[in-house]
């Protein structure tokens, strides 16, 4: 089965499932304006990380990588009134963009795009109100640092999402030399063996290739 097919496939659900609007394909225009990589999810991803904010009833995001804005917008219209989102990004003309992108969509009340290395501003979230949903979608050998973070900021009940994690079929790779996979392959490993974890993994296909992303539930 061709990419082509997978692109087909994704624009008849999205055609009948996502409802991208201005705001959200505005995002993507104007990220790609300003030369930043073609790395946002795809619109059938962002509606995932919408409904998993829902179904979770969250009240708290956390995004580490936060590009253009595209996941952040999605994110963040899933909150209900009085919810948050923090953003981190470590590159500013990436988080110019953003800040644009997410007050355009009217929710600069309700995110708070923090610049810099998340490594380095993590530790300012202590002390801070738990977060119910953490996506990672940043540099990837930073993948299990991230994760120890995402622990030590979520509850029990919350959800930790880490994205691109298939890498094109070069996860299962445990020779490989690209710091990426084996950032991942951490991630993934670090999760499979935490006991606060329970945790699976799905691969997918479409306009974005083949990828996939884990999905873990805190579950004490």
């Amino acid at each position: 089965m061709s990419r082509q097919t997978w692109t087909d496939v994704d624009a008849y659900f999205d055609g009948l499932l996502v409802e991208e609007d201005e705001a959200l394909r505005e995002a993507v225009a104007d990220s790609a304006a300003a030369g930043l990589p073609p790395h946002q999810v795809a619109p059938n991803q962002g509606k995932l990380l919408h409904l998993l904010a829902r179904i979770r009833g969250a009240r708290t995001i956390l995004e580490i990588g936060t590009l253009g804005g595209y996941s952040t917008i999605w994110m963040a219209r899933a909150l209900p009134e009085g919810g948050r989102l923090v953003t981190l990004e470590a590159d500013e003309r990436c988080a110019d963009v953003a800040t644009a992108n997410i007050a355009r969509a009217g929710l600069d009340h309700v995110v708070d795009v923090r610049r810099g290395k998340a490594l380095d501003l993590l530790p300012q979230l202590v002390g801070a109100d738990p977060f119910d949903l953490v996506f990672i979608d940043a540099d990837k050998p930073s993948n299990p640092g991230y994760l120890e973070w995402a622990l030590r900021l979520t509850r029990p009940g919350s959800v930790i999402i880490g994205d691109n994690v298939v890498r094109d079929g070069a996860v299962v790779d445990a020779a490989s030399t690209d710091p990426r996979v084996q950032g991942v392959r951490r991630f993934t490993e670090l999760i499979a063996a935490h006991p606060r974890l329970t945790a699976t993994a799905l691969q997918t296909v479409g306009g974005k290739g083949y990828d996939g992303l884990v999905m873990a539930l805190v579950t004490h």
